[in-house]
C-alpha cells in the first residue's frame, strides 16, 4: 500500500463524515454500497445495501431546517494497515459533536470505527464498516427515536 492507497482511503473515511454531517444521508447510503455494515442497535448487518442504510439513517437521525443534523463528525486515531492485494483494514475513532438552535455545542457520543476496504478496477471502497458506541451525551436533539444507547 502506498501513499496514494493511504489517502484514498482516509478520503473515505472523512466522506463518510462529510456526507453526513450535509444530511446526505443516500450519499451515506451509497458509500456503502458494496459493504457489510454493522451498525449499533441492529439484530442484523446491512449486506451490500445502500437503500436500507440510507433508510436506517433517515429512521434515526434528525435533520434540521437547513437540511443538516447540526453535527461535526471529527474522526482521528487512524490506524490503517494493508491486509492482502488490493486489501486494507484500518480502525478509527470518532466524535460527534451538535449545536442547534436551543442546544449548546456539546460533544454527543465516540464511537470507534472497524473498517475493511477493497479496491476493485483500481478504486478504494468500503467493504465492511463495524461500528462501535461506547461513550454517549445528550441525544435528544440529535435521533429521531432512541437507538439503544450502550448497543
Amino acid at each position: 500500500m502506498d501513499t496514494a492507497d493511504y489517502i484514498a482511503i482516509q478520503n473515505l473515511l472523512h466522506r463518510y463524515c462529510d456526507l453526513l454531517d450535509r444530511g446526505n444521508l443516500d450519499g451515506v447510503g451509497a458509500i456503502f454500497a458494496h459493504a457489510v455494515v454493522h451498525l449499533p442497535g441492529m439484530d442484523k448487518p446491512f449486506n451490500k445495501d445502500a437503500a436500507g442504510v440510507a433508510g436506517n439513517y433517515k429512521k434515526f437521525v434528525r435533520l434540521y431546517e437547513d437540511g443538516t443534523p447540526r453535527t461535526r463528525h471529527v474522526s482521528t486515531n487512524l490506524i490503517l494497515e494493508a491486509d492482502g492485494p488490493d486489501r486494507a483494514k484500518a480502525q478509527s475513532y470518532v466524535m460527534v459533536f451538535q449545536a442547534a438552535d436551543t442546544f449548546p455545542l456539546q460533544p454527543l457520543v465516540a464511537a470507534r470505527y472497524q473498517d475493511a476496504f477493497e479496491r476493485v478496477d483500481g478504486t478504494w471502497r468500503f467493504a465492511e464498516r463495524i461500528m462501535e458506541t461506547d461513550l454517549y451525551g445528550d441525544l435528544s436533539a440529535h435521533m429521531l427515536l432512541d437507538f439503544g444507547q450502550g448497543a
